[in-house]
């Protein structure tokens, strides 16, 4: 008769536990952001725009060299 009534208090006990409202999930932490300690990868990427940046003004002139001596040639 013991084991009955532990084995009913169990069975009740799991039955309780089963219905209860179920916690709600805990907030993911984001990762922190990597790129404020890591610059190579910033520093690779902005290398090549800055060179362009520096050789834009000789082409802009070269252009415009190009242009003024082919409307030399068809004005003339």
């Amino acid at each position: 008769m013991d084991v009955l009534l532990r084995c009913c208090a169990l069975s009740l006990l799991l039955a309780c536990s089963a219905c209860s409202k179920p916690e709600p999930p805990k907030k993911e932490r984001p990762p922190e952001p990597q790129a404020q300690h890591d610059t190579q990868l910033r520093d690779a990427i902005q290398a090549p725009i800055d060179r362009a940046k520096a050789v834009e003004p000789q082409v802009l002139d070269a252009a415009k060299q190009e242009q003024d001596a082919i409307d030399a040639q068809t004005d003339g």
